[in-house]
């Protein structure tokens, strides 16, 4: 063994010293090294700065005006019809002078007569759309603030107060919407709350328009709340469940994904951002959650409030886990929630978040025109603008159900004939008469993705080919695609003719495993930068334009996160339930540390209700209506004490809960839960390893 090791060592000298020998350049310097690195960026022009259109980009933008109608002007008609008023200019700043909402940012829109050449002409009619805002009337005594958050405050007007629905997303926002609406149309009391489904911009503003004190008490029937002079806040069945545990379990991962998604660290402008197809992006102000007091549980379950009749329709699984529209026959208007919202929407969102059925999508959206397609006289919803007559509104609603529908049906279509996701999205196309529709276009969502999360929906993320069962993590594969093709220099050469080409699919794909093999690679950063850049000022969707215009401001400059760009008053983990509160320590948990404990906890609060959470082996288990007789720790506490727990606050633990049992191992436990404490997780890379 010795000499065969000896062997192998003289053999590799030797082969080093041939090589050396034989060589006819010197040993590079690390200077060397980074002087080709230059070299390469200066031979192929890159450079940090943003760009402008290529001629590629130009024809593909033009070739939109022979795809679409744009002398149909009713989507623009609709979206100005009924203005009663509007600030000159609308900008709203928090107390530090940060910047919460501003639509004076697009007033760069009327500086042009058709679309700058670096924006998809069909996302440029629907900017200028969503920069309509103000306070509008929609029917008698239905009334919307359009244009002040990413959704739309809408108010009815009853006897004597208003009925409030989704009171947007910021704290600010909503405070500013309601302003308006008491300087055009008086100040009344709120009746109700009514939030149609369990998404953030549809809630986080409550406490703009309400505070806590002035909530129904919950376990009063929603006419007694109605009775108590209190306001009830009316919700779909397990909207609280949705809310909250899509918000808070997998918050941060979403908060970081939402900077792609909504573009939330560009500036607006015609090579920054532009609008989504549901408004203008995320506003940046404070979020809040008060729990709700009244669940809808049946379609058709009717309440009168403030002498306004509401009729509900329960819609789970379509764009929200929870979700309803809602009928108002005295004015012959429905409220379609996010259901039909004016463009394509998601069947998976690119933030991150449950697959939607498109199926049953459609299938509730036929339901409410079974139910009341021939009596409505207007259709409006949380997003964008209302539409009018009858003819308008049954096409409006089909062509909407009939899109989604396709998208389902199509991609099952094609999974049978054995194709996989990423042939689908490449493959799947609308019937041209369902794609020429001005509010089924893909401004938010896109018929590519959507048909991805159908695929995922049915078959999962695998795609059958065993290569792709446990594929390298992508640092590895790409340092092995490196290795393989040799010389980078070579191959950013040929990326840069195929980008001349219009090829900026594939070079970013090429560029993207270079950066990930790579990441100090400031000519592969660059070029993927450029080609990532054009395919944003292609995009149709606002999202798509935004992620890849992200991701290039990302590669040129580094990780761009504002960790505090948002803020939240923290109701919303006050709002969880005890099991949602031990599911989420079982989030936060350092389960490394506890690899080898295996304890029990008796939890029982002042009602008698028990709970025992069992940590074996870093696993938080949960137990309901359990207790162990041979617990480790026993506690007795009101429910809300946990958030102590969560928060490793022993000391205002103890004020609160009797303790008996091992108190350092309780103490160990609470300071383990620390996995996303501070900005843990909150600014990972996206775009670069």
């Amino acid at each position: 063994m010795e000499k065969r090791l000896f062997a192998f060592l003289i053999v590799s000298v030797m082969l080093v010293t041939l090589v050396s020998c034989n060589s006819k350049d010197p040993i590079k310097t690390i200077e060397d090294i980074e002087s080709e690195k230059t070299d390469i960026i200066s031979e192929l022009g890159l450079n940090a700065e943003n760009k402008g259109a290529t001629e590629y980009t130009v024809q593909v933008n033009s070739a939109v005006y022979s795809l679409l109608d744009f002398e149909n002007t009713q989507e623009a008609d609709f979206a100005t019809r009924g203005l009663i008023d509007a600030p000159e200019k609308l900008e709203l700043k928090d107390e530090n002078g940060k910047i919460i909402w501003s639509q004076e940012a697009y007033s760069f829109l009327s500086d042009y007569e058709k679309a700058p050449d670096t924006v998809n002409p069909s996302l440029w009619e629907n900017t200028k759309n969503n920069h309509a805002y103000g306070l509008f009337k929609v029917t008698d005594n239905i009334y919307q603030v359009r244009g002040y958050d990413m959704a739309n405050l809408t108010v009815i007007k009853g006897n004597t107060g208003w009925i409030l629905f989704d009171p947007l997303m910021s704290i600010e926002c909503a405070e500013a919407a309601m302003q308006l609406i008491q300087k055009n149309l008086g100040s009344l009391p709120i009746k109700a709350v009514i939030i149609s489904h369990s998404h953030a911009d549809h809630f986080g503003g409550i406490k703009g328009v309400l505070s806590e004190e002035e909530v129904a008490d919950s376990s009063l029937s929603v006419e007694a709340q109605l009775a108590s002079g209190k306001i009830p806040i009316i919700v779909p069945e397990g909207f609280t469940e949705h809310a909250v545990s899509e918000n808070i379990y997998a918050g941060k991962a979403m908060t970081r994904r939402a900077n792609y998604q909504y573009g939330t660290l560009l500036n607006p402008g015609v090579q920054g951002s532009l609008a989504m197809g549901i408004g203008m992006g995320q506003s940046k102000g404070t979020t809040s959650f008060i729990t709700p007091t009244y669940e809808i549980k049946n379609t058709c379950e009717k309440i009168t409030i403030d002498g306004v009749e509401l009729e509900f329709q329960l819609t789970p699984g379509t764009e929200a886990p929870a979700e309803m529209n809602t009928w108002i026959p005295q004015f012959k208007a429905l409220w379609m929630a996010e259901n039909c919202t004016g463009t394509l929407h998601n069947l998976y969102t690119l933030r991150g978040a449950q697959v939607r059925d498109g199926a049953a999508w459609a299938k509730y959206i036929t339901e409410a025109i079974t139910l009341y397609g021939d009596k409505a006289e207007v259709v409006f919803q949380s997003h964008n603008w209302p539409h009018w007559g009858n003819e308008i509104i049954n096409d409006y609603m089909v062509n909407t159900a009939a899109v989604y529908k396709f998208i389902n049906d199509q991609t099952l279509t094609y999974i049978n004939q054995g194709y996989t996701s990423d042939e689908i999205s490449n493959m799947i196309e609308l019937p041209e008469n369902l794609a020429k529709n001005w509010y089924t276009r893909q401004y938010y969502g896109t018929v590519a993705h959507n048909s991805k999360a159908v695929y995922q929906k049915y078959m999962g993320w695998y795609d059958a080919n065993p290569v792709n069962l446990n594929p390298l993590e992508p640092t590895e594969s790409a340092k092995k695609w490196v290795e393989y093709l040799g010389d980078t220099d070579e191959v950013l050469r040929l990326a840069k003719k195929d980008f001349d080409k219009g090829e900026y699919q594939w070079v970013a794909e090429i560029t993207n495993v270079i950066v990930y093999a790579e990441p100090s690679n400031k000519a592969a950063r660059l070029l993927c930068a450029d080609a990532l850049e054009q395919l944003g000022y292609q995009a149709e969707s606002g999202t798509w334009r935004n992620a890849y215009l992200t991701a290039a401001l990302e590669l040129r400059n580094g990780n761009s996160t504002d960790p505090s760009a948002f803020s939240s008053d923290g109701s919303g983990v006050k709002g969880m339930t005890a099991s949602m509160l031990f599911d989420y320590m079982g989030i936060l948990l350092d389960k490394q540390a506890f690899a080898e404990h295996d304890f029990t906890i008796n939890i029982v609060f002042l009602n008698n209700e028990k709970h025992m959470i069992r940590v074996k082996n870093g696993v938080l288990l949960h137990y309901e209506n359990a207790e162990s007789a041979s617990a480790d720790i026993n506690i007795k506490c009101p429910e809300k004490a946990l958030l102590y727990v969560l928060q490793n606050n022993m000391d205002g633990f103890k004020n609160v809960a009797q303790i008996n049992g091992n108190t350092e191992l309780l103490e160990l436990f609470m300071s383990k839960l620390n996995q996303l404490g501070g900005d843990v997780s909150s600014a990972f890379n996206i775009i670069e390893p």
